[in-house]
C-alpha cells in the first residue's frame, strides 16, 4: 500500500462524522419560522426542520452512555459562519461490505438568514469496518449529487466543501448497527465453506453438579522431574497420575477428586500424596495447583459427577430438573436453568440443543442426537429479540440475525505490514522438518511444528498472526510474502491447515509495505447452512511423540469441547467456562520448545474464548498473548510500528473524541434548543450533539419528515403533506362518473397519468418508510450495544439482542475451576 494511499484514507469524508461526547442535549431547532407568524400547528411545523414531528422517538442510550458513534444529527459551522446541520445518512447499499452509497438531508443557515435552506446529498465511498468497536468509516467519500434548490452555487459549494474537507478525520464514521439495520438482508450472499461437517459430538447430560474432562485422544502422560507424579499433557484440566498407586487425581477449583480408572467413578480425594507438596516451587506451571493444596474438603454427597471423553464432547448441565419457560407466542419452551442453549417443542416434544453454531435434536436429554439446523421448526424464527437467549437467532437459517452473522464473518480485517521491519517468529521442528501432502491438493503441510507452514513447489509459506511469510527453506530465513499461490487456497476443510486460506494479500504496490486481510475463518468461524458456525466439524488428531525427557504435543483446535456460543455484539464465538475446565477450552494446553527444552502449561486454547468478547487470549499456534475481541490475536498482538492494523482509526477516534476541554461554545437556535459545538482541527468547524432529528433525504432530491402517520415534503420555506387519506366510496363513485362522462379515451389518458403519478409517489414513500424503520431500528440497536458495553460484556448481556443496562456482570453457574488468562 502506498503511503499516499494512507494519506487518502485520512481524508475520509462521510457526513457520519461523530464524536464520543456526553449524553444528547435538547435538539438543535433551526430558525425556519416564516416572517408572518402562522398559528398553532402550522407555526410549530415550520419552526423546526431539525426535529421529527409526532413520530415515535428511537430508544435513547442507557443513562450516561453516549451512542458508540456519538448520535445524530450533527451541527457544523463553516468558515463564513454559516451553520450546517447534517442528519443521519440513509444507507442505500453496501456492496460486499466495501463500498457504500448513502443519502443525507442537510440544513444550511447563512449568518444573516432568517431561516435555513434544506437540501439533500448523495454520498458514495469505500468503507473500513472496526468489528470490535462496531463502527464503519468512509474512506474516501465522493458527493455525487447535491440538491439545494434555494441556495446559490457558492453556498452549495460551501456545504459540499465543508462535508468533503472540513470534518475531523477521527469523526468520519457511523455505528455498524445503524448500517446493518439499513441494508437489505436478502442481498447477503453467504460464501459457504464446502466440506464443513455436522456430526454430533458426544453429549453428556446432568441435573446435578458435574464437570467434563476432554482429552485430545488417549492421555499423554508427561513426567515431572524428581517426582513420582505424571500429568496429562493433552487436556485443559489439572489431571495427574500417581505412579506408585496408579491413582488418578483431578483438581476441580480448590478441591480434589480421585479415581482408580480414568473413566471413574470419581470420589473426593481426601489426603493427597506427599508428591503434590514436592511440585517445583519455582516453576510457574504449577502455581495454581500449589494454590489448591492441600485442597478443600468436599461435603458428603456433594462431589460432582466427572465425565471423561477422549474425543471432543459437550455437556448440558442443568441445576435440577428442567425448568421450562414459554418463548413468546411460539410453541417453544426454553430450558432456563442451564447455560447451554436448549429449547423444546412443548414440555414433552423434541429437544433442540445449540452448540458451536449447530443445532442437534433428540427425543430425550439422553439422546441419541441428530443434526437439526436444516430442519428447525418455523417457530425458531419467531423467538423475540427480548428473549434472554435471542442470541440463538444468529444460528437459525433464514433470519436477519443469521444473515448479519454471515456478513460480519465475511468482513475482512486488514493490516499494513512493513516488509523490511517485520520479523517472522522462531520456527522449531521436532527433528527434521516433516511435510505431508494435503489431499486432494499438490500442497503439503508441516506436521512436526506448532506453526502453520505449507509447501508448494520449491517454496515454503508461513502464516503467522494473519501475515504471510515466504522462504526457500523450511527453517528460513523468512521474508514477508507479497503473493500466495492459488493452490494454497484450495486446502479443504478436512485439513487442519484450512484456516490459512482465509488470509490474503490485498495490496502490494509499495516498496516498503504490503497489506494483508483476514476474515473470521482464520480464527475458526465457518459459514455453512446459511449461518456462521464455529469450527469445521472435523477432528484433527494431534501430532505428538517423545524427543527427550518431555513429550512433544502439537494439537489443533477442536470444534467441540468449548460449549461455544455466538456473541452477537462481537461477531465472534465465546466459550462456556462452566464445568469445561480451568484453562480455557478442550485439550490444547501444553507446549514444548525443543530448542530451549522448556515446557509451558495452562495455555488458553486457540478457539472461542470467554464470555466477554474482549479478553486476553493465548494462541498456542503462535506462543503469544494478545488483547483482542476475536479471541486468537490475528493482528492485535503485532503492535503498531511495523504492522499497522486497518481498524486503528476507530481507536484513534475514540481517544480523540473522549478528550475534554474541546467545547468552545453553545449555539442557540431560534426555538431555544441548544447544541454543544466542538471545533475540529484547524478550526474547520464544529460538531454538535443534538436530539433524534427525524428528517430524511428522498432519493428524488427532496427533503421529507414524518408527521404522525404521514410524510411531509419541504419546499418554499415550509412543509406540505405528500400522502392523502384514502377517498371515500362516494368520492370514488363521483370520480368514476366524471371519467365515464369524459369518454373512454380521456378516461384512459387520465388513468395512465394518474397511475404514473401515484407510482412515483408510492416509490418515494416506500423508500422513506424503509429508511424510517431502519433509522428507528438502528437507533435501538446502537442503544442496545451501549447497554452491552455498560454491562462489561457479561455472558448474560451477550446472550440477547436486547440487553438491559441493569444486567448482572456475573455469569450464572460456576464450575470447572478458574479460567487462566
Amino acid at each position: 500500500m502506498r503511503k499516499s494511499h494512507g494519506a487518502a484514507r485520512a481524508r475520509v469524508a462521510l457526513v457520519t462524522a461523530l464524536s464520543f461526547m456526553a449524553a444528547p442535549l435538547a435538539p438543535l431547532v433551526s430558525a425556519q419560522a416564516p416572517a408572518t407568524a402562522p398559528t398553532s400547528k402550522t407555526a410549530q411545523a415550520q419552526a423546526t426542520a431539525a426535529t421529527a414531528a409526532a413520530a415515535p422517538a428511537p430508544k435513547p442510550a442507557a443513562a450516561g452512555q453516549a451512542p458508540v458513534d456519538g448520535g445524530w444529527p450533527r451541527a457544523y459551522q463553516t468558515a463564513s459562519g454559516a451553520r450546517v446541520l447534517v442528519y443521519q445518512p440513509q444507507v442505500a447499499s453496501w456492496t460486499n461490505q466495501k463500498h457504500m452509497v448513502a443519502y443525507a438531508a442537510v440544513s444550511y443557515a447563512a449568518t444573516a438568514a432568517e431561516k435555513p435552506a434544506l437540501g439533500t446529498l448523495k454520498l458514495e465511498g469505500d468503507t473500513a469496518v472496526a468489528l470490535g468497536e462496531r463502527l464503519v468509516s468512509f474512506s474516501p467519500v465522493k458527493i455525487t449529487e447535491a440538491n439545494f434548490p434555494t441556495l446559490t452555487k457558492e453556498q452549495t459549494r460551501e456545504v459540499v466543501t465543508l462535508i468533503d474537507k472540513g470534518i475531523p478525520d477521527a469523526d468520519r464514521m457511523i455505528a455498524l448497527d445503524r448500517v446493518l439495520a439499513s441494508i437489505d438482508k436478502s442481498q447477503i450472499m453467504p460464501k459457504e465453506v464446502q466440506g464443513v461437517k455436522a456430526d454430533p459430538p458426544a453429549i453428556f447430560y446432568s441435573e446435578t453438579p458435574a464437570v467434563l474432562v476432554n482429552l485430545d485422544g488417549d492421555p499423554i502422560w508427561s513426567p515431572i522431574k524428581e517426582n513420582d507424579l505424571k500429568f496429562a499433557v493433552n487436556t485443559n484440566w489439572d489431571l495427574f497420575l500417581h505412579e506408585p498407586t496408579k491413582t488418578h487425581y483431578l483438581r476441580n477449583e480448590q478441591s480434589w477428586l480421585k479415581a482408580a480408572d480414568l473413566k471413574g467413578p470419581w470420589a473426593p480425594a481426601g489426603t493427597l500424596p506427599g508428591s503434590f507438596a514436592k511440585l517445583p516451587a519455582a516453576d510457574e506451571n504449577w502455581k495454581e495447583v500449589r494454590a489448591a493444596l492441600p485442597g478443600k474438603a468436599i461435603p458428603a454427597g456433594k462431589a460432582p459427577t466427572v465425565f471423561v471423553s477422549t474425543t471432543p464432547a459437550e455437556m448440558i448441565l442443568l441445576s435440577g430438573p428442567p425448568k421450562y419457560s414459554v418463548v413468546g407466542s411460539t410453541t417453544l419452551v426454553w430450558v432456563s436453568n442451564t447455560e447451554s442453549d436448549v429449547f423444546r417443542l412443548g414440555s414433552v416434544g423434541a429437544i433442540y440443543y445449540l452448540v458451536a453454531g449447530r443445532w442437534f435434536s433428540a427425543d430425550s436429554f439422553q439422546g441419541p442426537w441428530t443434526f437439526a439446523t436444516t430442519n428447525l421448526p418455523p417457530d425458531f424464527k419467531d423467538i423475540p429479540l427480548e428473549h434472554p437467549r435471542s442470541r440463538v437467532l444468529a444460528s437459525v437459517p433464514g433470519t436477519e440475525q443469521a444473515a448479519e452473522a454471515v456478513l460480519l464473518a465475511q468482513v475482512p480485517q486488514t493490516a499494513r505490514v512493513n516488509k523490511k521491519e517485520v520479523k517472522a517468529p522462531e520456527v522449531a521442528y521436532q527433528g527434521e522438518p516433516k511435510f505431508e501432502t494435503i489431499p486432494p491438493t499438490s500442497v503439503s503441510r508441516a506436521v512436526n511444528t506448532d506453526k502453520d507452514i505449507v509447501k508448494f513447489g520449491d517454496l515454503y509459506y508461513l502464516c503467522f498472526q494473519g501475515v504471510w511469510f515466504m522462504s526457500r527453506s523450511p527453517e528460513g530465513p523468512w521474508e514477508v510474502a507479497t503473493s500466495i499461490p492459488k493452490e494454497i487456497y484450495e486446502i479443504p476443510a478436512s485439513s487442519p491447515a484450512h484456516n490459512v486460506t482465509y488470509v490474503t494479500v490485498v495490496e502490494d504496490d509499495d516498496d516498503d509495505w504490503v497489506t494483508f486481510a483476514a476474515v473470521a475463518g482464520y480464527t475458526g468461524m465457518m459459514v455453512a447452512w446459511g449461518c456462521a458456525v464455529w469450527g469445521t466439524g472435523w477432528y484433527y488428531p494431534p501430532y505428538y511423540g517423545w524427543g527427550g525427557y518431555y513429550p512433544y504435543y502439537y494439537p489443533h483446535y477442536p470444534t467441540y469441547g468449548y460449549g461455544a456460543w455466538y456473541n452477537p455484539w462481537t461477531g465472534a464465538y465465546g466459550r462456556t467456562a462452566v464445568a469445561y475446565g480451568p484453562y480455557g477450552g478442550a485439550g490444547v494446553t501444553a507446549r514444548y520448545n525443543p530448542r530451549t527444552g522448556t515446557y509451558s502449561r495452562g495455555a488458553v486454547a486457540w478457539g472461542p474464548y470467554g464470555a466477554r468478547g474482549a479478553a486476553q487470549a493465548y494462541n498456542p499456534r503462535t506462543g503469544t498473548y494478545a488483547q483482542t475481541r476475536q479471541g486468537s490475536g490475528v493482528y492485535g498482538s503485532w503492535g503498531s510500528t511495523s504492522v499497522q492494523r486497518g481498524d486503528d482509526w476507530a481507536r484513534t477516534a475514540r481517544t480523540t473524541n473522549r478528550q475534554t476541554g474541546q467545547t468552545t461554545r453553545v449555539t442557540q437556535g431560534s426555538g431555544g434548543g441548544e447544541a454543544i459545538t466542538r471545533r475540529g482541527p484547524q478550526g474547520s468547524g464544529g460538531v454538535a450533539r443534538t436530539g433524534s432529528g427525524e428528517v430524511y433525504a428522498g432519493h428524488d432530491g427532496n427533503v421529507y419528515r414524518k408527521e404522525g402517520d404521514s410524510w411531509q415534503k419541504y419546499g418554499d420555506g415550509g412543509w406540505s403533506d405528500v400522502t392523502r387519506p384514502e377517498p371515500t366510496q362516494a368520492q370514488r363513485d363521483q370520480a368514476q362518473q366524471r371519467a365515464s362522462d369524459a369518454g373512454a379515451q380521456a378516461r384512459d389518458r387520465a388513468s395512465q397519468a394518474g397511475a404514473t403519478t401515484r407510482q412515483t409517489d408510492r416509490s418515494t414513500i416506500d423508500q422513506l418508510n424503509r429508511d424510517y424503520q431502519a433509522r428507528s431500528q438502528g437507533s435501538q440497536r446502537t442503544s442496545d450495544y451501549g447497554s452491552y458495553r455498560s454491562s462489561g460484556g457479561s455472558s448474560r448481556s451477550a446472550s440477547t439482542y436486547r440487553p438491559s443496562s441493569s444486567m448482572s456482570r456475573g455469569g450464572g453457574m460456576r464450575g470447572g475451576g478458574g479460567r487462566r488468562r
